[in-house]
């Protein structure tokens, strides 16, 4: 009686023969390449100097020939350099640590919030009520600070305040930057400030530039009203400036100052704000200076941008309004999270070529042929993104827990930090992705 066959299925890990698939599709070309070029080589030294110098001879190529040839490689080399883009650096980063005294646990902010609804009767208690379940469910932790202003009873709203916050939060991420990097103030060629709702005159990027004395001829630039995607916006324009001034260095700062917007009034719409934006603020140094290469944390190689303020509802999801009461405050739509996806959707579709790797695209293009030519119930191929960015994963973490290395820093970020400030979580998750 024949011995049955072993189940392959058991012994054999499916994910480790798609980590080997991804391999051989992705150096296709090296592995490819190599073998061609040891072959030629083998060939070259069998048939000796004497046979190749006969070939050569045998090309009768005079002096004017070789010189054009020469020229004309020169010549396409430099355009390709020139043409090229510069690589952007992004040197380091720094985020500001709120004090210990700043910290608020949820039991504190409720009870800070009952105690303000005493001094104001227009507080009602279904608004303290929404506010308490909103803050369970909002995913902060215990370590999330607020600025001091927020905190008085009743709370500070000037515009007074709102420079004292911006002065606090920015002039400490500027100077921890400054210090890990031993860059001077005067080295800056590029200031890029952004904040949404606060901006005052002289403007912010006005401010850090008098507090460092920084050069006179520096491109400083401040840009307000432009949601949580303003941090990104700001490494985009720093990019494009950094692509037409050579060696030069940019200074990206990215806030949101509360102090002065702080809501106390009873629209839930408005009232979501106040539970899920804290105090932070980070500092970001780029350059295209070949010579930060060696010591340059990451290499900007993309940036996308969909723009959906074309569409009412997106354009009015997020809305600085006032309540009928006067009192001023940002109101969250409930299309918010819809307009967020479709925004998400559209650029994970633009950048699904940019960062996938060969394997996962010719995996998405044979799906796509089969549902269209061969069966169009075919169940869709969902790339897998995390094939792209394998390589920010820690190699030491064993099996399974790849997830956890992932999940960690967002679920940190909403302990310690922001979870809808949008200039933030995007460093805070740079900072705790290297710590966990």
């Amino acid at each position: 009686m024949p011995t049955p066959l072993p189940d392959f299925s058991i012994s054999i890990k499916l994910k480790y023969v798609k980590l080997g698939y991804q391999y051989l599709i992705n150096h296709f070309l090296t592995l490819f390449l190599i073998p061609l070029m040891a072959t030629i080589l083998l060939e070259m030294m069998r048939l000796g100097p004497d046979v190749l110098i006969e070939l050569w001879q045998s090309l009768n190529l005079d002096l004017l020939q070789i010189i054009s040839i020469i020229f004309l490689s020169v010549f396409i080399l430099t355009v390709y350099f020139i043409s090229s883009p510069r690589p952007i650096y992004l040197v380091d980063y720094a985020c500001y640590k709120p004090p210990p005294g700043c910290r608020v646990p949820s039991s504190s902010f409720i009870e800070h919030t009952h105690l303000f609804s005493k001094l104001n009767p227009k507080l009602d208690k279904k608004s303290i009520q929404f506010l308490e379940r909103m803050l369970e469910r909002s995913g902060l932790g215990e370590e999330t600070s607020l600025p001091p202003h927020v905190r008085y009873m009743p709370p500070k709203s000037s515009m007074e305040v709102g420079r004292d916050e911006a002065q606090t939060v920015i002039f400490s991420a500027i100077d921890l930057l400054f210090a890990k990097t031993n860059i001077k103030p005067k080295d800056i060629d590029i200031l890029v400030v952004n904040c949404s709702l606060f901006s005052p005159t002289p403007s912010l990027s006005a401010m850090v530039v008098n507090k460092y004395k920084m050069r006179s001829n520096i491109r400083s630039f401040n840009l307000s009203g432009m949601g949580c995607s303003a941090g990104l916006l700001s490494v985009d324009l720093a990019r494009d400036l950094l692509q037409v001034h050579p060696n030069s260095y940019a200074l990206v700062v990215s806030t949101e100052i509360l102090s002065p917007h702080w809501y106390a009034g009873n629209q839930r719409s408005m009232l979501l704000p106040n539970c899920l934006f804290r105090s932070g603020g980070a500092a970001v140094l780029l350059s295209n200076r070949r010579a930060e290469a060696w010591r340059a944390k990451y290499r900007l190689l993309h940036v996308v941008r969909t723009h959906k303020g074309a569409d009412d509802r997106a354009y009015r999801c997020v809305l600085e309004e006032e309540d009928p009461d006067g009192n001023v405050g940002i109101a969250l739509q409930k299309d918010l999270m819809v307009i967020a996806g479709e925004a998400l959707k559209s650029n994970i579709t633009t950048m699904g070529p940019l960062v996938l790797p060969a394997s996962e695209q010719l995996l998405f293009l044979i799906n796509l042929i089969a549902r269209k030519l061969i069966n169009p119930k075919l169940k869709p191929y969902i790339p897998d993104f995390q094939a792209g960015l394998r390589a920010l994963l820690h190699p030491r973490r064993g099996p399974g827990s790849d997830r956890r290395a992932r999940e960690e820093p967002s679920t940190l970020t909403g302990a310690r930090g922001s979870v809808a400030d949008g200039p933030l979580p995007l460093w805070q998750h740079l900072i705790l992705f290297t710590l966990v």
